[in-house]
Formats: structure tokens, sequence, C-alpha cells
């Protein structure tokens, strides 16, 4: 008795031995591609790959399914939706099939997998994913896909890099153009502010203490998420008009603006166009070094603005800060902004105004 009950626990541990290693079949006969540089029969070739990989299923072999359908006059390139495909694994005897399709939209890759069970006839799971258009990782793609449909954990670093997310939208609401006519007053301190205030023959520019500002604004979005946006701005101007001088500048700055409230911080290079010349002082005034025949003892050769001198450029440091007000589709932009130098900072206000221009389709 206890020989026949040894007996019949070994033969009922090998029975569910051999149930737990019986895998369930499955097929694939095309997936369907569009704008890619494989075609079907590739797509389903590393899709079974692919399956084989992770060893959940008995994938059958391409050449016996391509056998079996071609005696039973289907066509791969048209055997894609359910009941086809159905149709298919019961002659393939499969237990389960994978159909879907792997489509190029604009910049991303679509790829959609369907899990059918044939003996119920219906789809068991689905997979929808966006990828990037990197069609050099197609395969990985793949992999992520079937990972998706059959419930399998992904590497996180893979779907980083791959995954398509969706971007915000941007429309006319969300973003904002300042492009336009910029004009305004400048003021400079210091050393600089009373050389431009000086006489002209004592190589100043007959100035007044607060010059005016006109030019122009372009820029362009590199960045924008919902309400924010991130912009590179050149300003083109020319200032000192009412004075008969002109002093011409270009303004590089990196901007970010929030659409709704209107603020605005930008901050990069100005680059301007000064007339400088060299000479020295003696007894508190200033002297040109072309205009002595004979320097004197221990003077000490300086750089400074002087109308009488040569143009040179010059290059500093400008901090704006904004508000954009708005009527209707107008846009009335206001600034104030900073130029720091220790020989004398120049701050001013500028306006302009544009009106919200639809987007080119």
């Amino acid at each position: 008795m206890k020989k026949n009950t040894l007996l019949l626990l070994f033969w009922l541990i090998l029975l569910v031995s051999a149930m737990a290693q019986s895998k369930p079949t499955i097929a694939v006969v095309s997936i369907d591609t569009k704008d890619l540089e494989i075609d079907n029969l590739t797509m389903a070739g590393i899709v079974r790959l692919e399956l084989e990989k992770i060893n959940k299923f008995e994938v059958l072999d391409r050449y016996d399914v391509s056998d079996i359908i071609t005696k039973n006059n289907i066509d791969p390139e048209q055997c894609f939706g359910k009941n086809a495909v159905t149709q298919a694994g019961q002659l393939l005897k499969s237990d389960k099939m994978l159909t879907g399709s792997a489509e190029k939209i604009g910049d991303k890759i679509i790829i959609i997998l369907r899990l059918i069970d044939v003996p119920g006839a219906r789809v068991e799971t689905t997979s929808v994913m966006e990828y990037l258009n990197a069609q050099d990782e197609i395969q990985t793609m793949v992999l992520i896909s079937i990972n998706e449909l059959l419930g399998i954990p992904n590497d996180p670093h893979l779907v980083d890099l791959l995954i398509n997310y969706n971007l915000p939208i941007t429309t006319m609401k969300t973003t904002m153009s300042l492009n336009g006519p910029r004009m305004g007053a400048t003021y400079t301190s210091g050393e600089t502010g009373e050389r431009m205030q000086a006489a002209k023959d004592e190589g100043g520019f007959n100035m007044f203490p607060v010059s005016s500002m006109f030019g122009y604004q372009f820029e362009k979005q590199y960045l924008s998420s919902g309400d924010f946006q991130a912009l590179v701005e050149m300003v083109v101007t020319v200032n000192g008009l009412e004075s008969g001088t002109f002093i011409p500048s270009v303004t590089l700055l990196n901007g970010f603006r929030f659409n709704k409230s209107g603020l605005e911080i930008g901050l990069g290079p100005i680059f301007r166009a000064v007339k400088v010349a060299r000479g020295y002082y003696q007894d508190g005034k200033w002297f040109l070094e072309y205009e002595q025949p004979e320097l004197p003892v221990g003077a000490t050769i300086l750089e400074r603005l002087d109308n009488r001198g040569n143009v040179k450029p010059s290059l500093g440091l400008i901090v704006a800060f904004g508000k954009t007000f708005h009527s209707g589709y107008l846009n009335i932009p206001i600034n104030v902004y900073a130029s720091p130098r220790k020989d004398g900072t120049v701050m001013g206000i500028t306006f302009g105004f544009n009106t919200t221009q639809r987007p080119k389709l």
C-alpha cells in the first residue's frame, strides 16, 4: 500500500511539473508599418524575437506560420484585424496571436500592439505607446511595448529616453510675442555722465542729463510651458538724438516671462559704439595726448569718453525688469533697466506696443 502511494505521488509530481513547464503558444503573422524605414515582415520579425526573449510563450516559427497561411490563401499584408488574425490563429492551432501597427506621425512613432485570445476570439489586452522619432531604436521600443502589453515592468531609464511625453499646448492664449518699437529715456551717473554733459570744447558731448532712446525689439521664444516663456531678445537702439548725438547700441537678453501676470526679467550683454581718446589729467584738467608736444613728468595716460576721439566698441552688462499691460489685443510692455559700470551706471525706462498676431498655419 505504501509503495502504491509513493508511486502515485511520483506520477502526480511529474504531471504537475509537465503542466508547469508547458507554455501557451503564440504566433505573429505581420505588423502593419507606415512611414518607417522597415516593412511589415521585418517589424513582425522584431516582435517575434522579443517575444522569444521574454520566454512566456512558445513562439511559432516564422517559416511554419508562413507555410500555413500561404496554403490557406491568407495575405500577411492584410492580416491585421481581429477577425482575420483569429482565423489565422485557428489554422495555426495557436493559443494567442499578436498583431498591431507601428506608424510615424510628425515627430513621434506610435506603436499599437494587441494580444488576441484565439479560442475566445477576443482582444485580451492592448498597448498604445508614443515614442520619439528614433528609428534606430525600434527594437528597444518593441521591447518596451511588449512588456507594457504583458504587464512586465520596464527599465525606467529606457522609458525616459524613448517615450514621447505630451508637451504643453502652445497657442495664442499661452504665448505672447512682443516684437515691436521701443522708446524711452536714460540717465547716466558718475564720471561718464559728467563727460556726456560737458561742453564740446572740453571733449564732452553737451548732452542733457536725461537722454532719449528709440529702437526696436526682436524676440524668439525657445521654451513655452503653460504660463511660462523663455526667450532670446535683441534690442537695437540709438540714444541722444535731442542733443544732436548718435549713440547706437545692441542689447542681447535671455528673458523669462510669465504670460498671465505679464512680469518679465532679462539679463545679457550690451554693445555700444562710443568715442574715446587717450590723455592725462594735470591740475584737474584733461589734456589729449596727441595735442601735447611733450608729456609732463609723471603723467599717467588714460582712455576716456571724448568727442574728439575715435569710435570704439564698448561692452557692458544689462539687467531689465518689466511688466506688460493689455488692452484687448494691444500689448504695452514697460521695462526698467540698469547697466552698472565703475565709471558710471546707465539707468533707463522704456515702453513700446504691439498687437497679438495669429499664429501662421
